[in-house]
C-alpha cells in the first residue's frame, strides 16, 4: 500500500498509470463513487503487491533493537523466523520482519439491520466488536436490547464480542445514575449477575465499562466496583475492559477525567480504551478531532501508569463540519464521514489541505447561502500517523469509535501495517 496525494491535472488514469496497476484498483481500494471526480489535495490509497521484509543481522543488533526498528515485537519476529530458545540471532543471519500483531476493537452503537450488515463487513478487521450498549438502572437492572445477531455475526468472524454497559440515561452519560449503583453494593451486585446472566448466554466474551462524568467524589467507589466486577468474571473466563478518558497527568481537572483511576484500571482489567478523540467536537471550536500532538499527550502519560500491552488507544472513524464563524453556545457541527467530507470537497471546488502538527486534513468551504464552513476529517494519512503512534509506544492496538462511519481506507491502512489477533 502507498498513498498519493492528488495534484491538479491528475485523473485516475494517469495515478493508475503511474503505479502500473488497473484503474479498477484504486476504485475499489478507496470506493470512489464518482471516478470521473477527484479533489486536489485528497489521499489515495495504491494497492500494491505485498512482499516480504527481510533483514540482514549485523554485528551488535538484537532482537530488541531489530524489533524497535521495524516497530514490530521480539515475539513475533522470533515467532515469524522460528527461533527457538535462548534465542540467539548471529550477524549475517537473514530474518523475515512481518507486520506486527495488534488487537483491534470497534464500537458498534447500532444492532438493527444497518449494524448487523457494518459488523458482517468489518468483523474480520476486529479482535473485539464491542456492542453498545446496555443501559443500567438505578438498582443495577439492565434495559434489554436485540443485539443477539450481531453478537453471532461477529463470532462467525471471529471477533471476540464484548458487551458494553454504560451510565446512559435518556441521551447523556449521568453521574447521579452512576452514584446510585456506585454507592450501593447490592445495587452492584444485582448488575454484576445481571451482566453475568447476559454474557453467558448471549455468548459474550467480555464487558467493557465506560462510565463517563463520574462524580470525583464517587472515584474510590468506582474503583471498589471494578474490583468486585473482576473478582466474579475472571473466575467465569470473562474478559474486563474499561473506556478512560483522555487523561495528561494523574491531577487532571473536569467531571470527565478525576474519577478515572489509571493505575488502579491498569492493574484490575485486562486492558482500557483510551479514548483519544473528540478535540473536535460538535458544539466545540473547530478542530481536527485527534490531533496528534493532543493523542501523544495522552500517551506520554498513560503509559507510565498503565503498561503499554494494557492500552487500546482510540482512533475515530469520522469528521465535522463547522459554520463559520463558531459561536459558542450556538454553533453545532455536523458529524460526517471521510467519503462524505471528500464529496462534500469535491461538490464546493474546495481543495483539501493537510495540517502537519495535528496530522489532519482540512478544508473550507463556501455553501449556497454564502456561508463559510470549515471541514476536519480523517483521512489515509491521518490514520497512518495514528498507527505509527502504536508502534512507538508498543501499544496493545486499537480500538475505533465508532463503526456506523464508513471509512474504507482505514482497513486498507490497517492491514498494510499490522496482522490482527484473533482470540475466538
Amino acid at each position: 500500500m502507498q498513498i498519493y496525494i492528488v495534484r491538479s491535472g491528475d485523473n485516475l488514469s494517469s495515478i493508475a498509470l503511474r503505479f502500473g496497476i488497473n484503474i479498477n484498483s484504486i476504485i475499489q481500494a478507496n470506493q470512489i463513487p464518482n471516478p470521473d471526480v477527484l479533489v486536489i489535495g485528497e489521499a489515495l490509497v495504491i494497492p500494491t503487491p505485498e512482499s516480504s521484509r527481510i533483514h540482514m543481522v549485523q554485528p551488535g543488533e538484537t532482537l530488541w533493537s531489530i524489533s524497535r526498528r521495524y516497530g514490530t515485537t521480539v515475539e513475533t519476529i522470533i515467532q515469524d523466523n522460528r527461533i527457538t530458545s535462548p534465542y540467539v540471532i548471529f550477524p549475517g543471519q537473514k530474518l523475515v520482519i512481518g507486520k506486527p500483531i495488534i488487537e483491534v476493537n470497534g464500537y458498534l452503537p447500532q444492532v438493527g439491520p444497518a449494524g448487523q450488515q457494518v459488523a458482517r463487513n468489518t468483523s474480520r478487521f476486529l479482535t473485539y466488536l464491542s456492542i453498545f450498549s446496555y443501559h443500567i438502572l438505578e438498582n443495577g437492572d439492565i434495559l434489554p436490547i436485540e443485539a443477539q445477531t450481531a453478537v453471532n455475526i461477529a463470532r462467525k468472524e471471529h471477533a471476540a464480542p464484548l458487551m458494553v454497559i454504560t451510565n446512559f440515561s435518556g441521551r447523556k452519560f449521568s453521574p447521579e445514575l452512576a452514584h446510585a449503583v456506585l454507592s450501593n453494593p447490592a445495587a452492584q451486585e444485582n448488575l454484576i449477575t445481571n451482566v453475568l446472566y447476559i454474557m453467558g448466554t448471549s455468548g459474550y466474551r467480555g464487558l467493557n465499562i465506560d462510565f463517563e462524568y463520574v462524580y470525583p467524589a464517587d472515584r474510590e467507589l468506582y474503583n471498589q466496583f471494578l474490583s468486585r466486577v473482576v473478582a466474579r468474571l475472571h473466575p467465569q473466563g470473562f474478559l474486563v475492559s474499561t473506556a478512560l478518558a483522555p487523561k495528561v497527568n494523574a491531577s487532571q481537572s473536569g467531571l470527565l477525567y478525576e474519577a478515572h483511576d489509571y493505575p488502579v484500571h491498569g492493574r484490575l482489567v485486562d486492558f482500557v480504551v483510551l479514548m483519544t478523540y473528540e478535540w473536535g467536537y460538535a458544539t466545540g471550536p473547530p478542530w481536527a478531532i485527534a490531533p496528534i500532538n493532543e493523542v501523544r499527550r495522552v500517551l506520554d502519560y498513560a503509559v507510565t501508569a498503565i503498561p503499554p500491552k494494557k492500552i487500546l488507544m482510540g482512533m475515530p472513524t469520522y469528521g465535522r463540519d463547522w459554520k463559520l464563524p463558531f459561536v459558542k453556545g450556538e454553533t453545532i457541527a455536523q458529524t460526517v464521514s471521510p467519503p462524505q467530507a471528500v464529496l462534500r470537497a469535491a461538490r464546493y471546488n474546495a481543495n483539501i489541505q493537510y495540517n502537519t502538527i495535528y496530522q489532519a486534513p482540512y478544508y473550507y468551504y463556501t455553501d449556497e447561502q454564502g456561508i463559510r464552513h470549515i471541514v476536519w476529517f480523517e483521512d489515509a494519512r491521518s490514520v497512518r500517523a495514528k498507527y505509527n503512534l502504536v508502534k512507538e509506544y508498543g501499544l496493545r492496538g486499537v480500538s475505533y469509535w465508532e463503526l456506523m462511519s464508513p471509512f474504507p481506507q482505514n482497513w486498507l491502512v490497517l492491514e498494510a501495517n499490522f496482522r490482527v489477533r484473533k482470540i475466538i
